[in-house]
C-alpha cells in the first residue's frame, strides 16, 4: 500500500476516535506497518497481514485507549507482542514514557528495530516475564498505567499487571466482547492484589462488527509482596 492511500484510510478511521493526527505520525505508523509485514516473514508476529486490516485491527484498536491516558505519564505494556497497543499509543502521544514488555526475545528484537527506525524517545523494550519483572523494585509499583491487549484471562492477567502499578494508577485491560464470566472469576484476584474495577468501556471498531470491552482497574493499595508468584503459577493456579 502506498503512503497516500494509507494516509487516506487512517485519516478516515481515526476520526471516529476524535484523535488529531499529523503527517509525521502518519508516516511513522506507515513505516511501522511495513516493518511489521517485512519482519513477519521470519518472526511470525501477527496473523493480520492485509494493510487495511492492520490499520483497523492493530492501529485503530490500539488507539481506542488514548483518551484514558493522561499526557506525560509512564506506561508499561505487558505482553506487548508486536508492540500493541504500546507503539501506536506512543506515536500519537509522544510525551509518554513507554516500556514494552514481552517474554519472547524475537519480539524484543523486532521492537528495538521499530524504536530505532521511528526514532522514538523514552521508549524501551524489555525481554522478561511479567512474573519476574514484577518482583524487581526498579519496576514494581512504578507506573501510572499498565496496558494489555488480548494477553490472558482476567483472573490471572491481573497478577501480571497490578504489581507494576503505582497506588492511584490504573490497569487498562483490552478484552473481547464477552467478559461477564471473566469479571466474575477475577473479583477475588483484583481485590487481593490491591485493585478495584472502576470503569468498563464498550467500543466498536469503526466500519466493523468487532466489539471490545476495555476494563479499567484502579490501584487502591499496595500489592502484597508475595505477588506475583513464580513464573507459570498465576496461570496454573489463578487466585480464586
Amino acid at each position: 500500500m502506498e503512503l497516500e492511500k494509507f494516509s487516506e484510510i487512517i485519516n478516515k478511521k481515526i476520526k471516529y476516535l476524535s484523535i488529531n493526527i499529523n503527517n509525521i505520525q502518519i508516516n511513522r505508523l506507515y513505516i511501522f506497518m511495513n516493518l511489521l509485514i517485512e519482519w513477519n516473514k521470519k518472526y511470525n508476529l501477527t496473523a493480520i497481514l492485509e494493510p487495511e486490516e492492520i490499520i483497523t485491527k492493530h492501529f485503530i484498536d490500539s488507539l481506542t485507549i488514548c483518551d484514558l491516558i493522561k499526557k506525560n505519564s509512564n506506561i508499561i505494556d505487558v505482553g506487548t507482542g508486536a508492540g500493541f497497543p504500546g507503539i501506536p499509543v506512543k506515536i500519537i502521544n509522544e510525551q509518554l514514557d513507554i516500556t514494552l514488555l514481552d517474554s519472547l526475545n524475537k519480539r524484543i528484537n523486532f521492537l528495538e528495530n521499530v524504536i530505532d527506525e521511528l526514532k522514538l524517545q523514552n521508549t524501551i523494550a524489555i525481554h522478561s516475564r511479567a512474573e519476574d519483572l514484577g518482583k524487581d523494585n526498579k519496576y514494581r509499583e512504578q507506573f501510572d498505567y499498565v496496558t494489555s491487549r488480548a494477553v490472558a484471562p482476567l483472573n490471572y492477567l491481573v497478577e501480571y499487571m497490578l504489581p507494576f502499578v503505582k497506588i492511584g494508577g490504573k490497569c487498562i485491560c483490552m478484552k473481547g466482547a464477552n467478559i461477564e464470566d471473566e469479571l466474575k472469576q477475577s473479583e477475588r484476584a483484583v481485590l487481593q492484589l490491591g485493585g478495584k474495577i472502576s470503569i468498563i468501556k464498550k467500543i466498536q471498531l469503526p466500519e466493523t462488527d468487532f466489539e471490545r470491552n476495555i476494563i479499567i482497574i484502579e490501584k487502591i493499595k499496595s500489592t502484597p509482596t508475595k505477588y506475583p508468584r513464580k513464573a507459570g503459577m498465576p496461570k496454573k493456579q489463578p487466585i480464586m
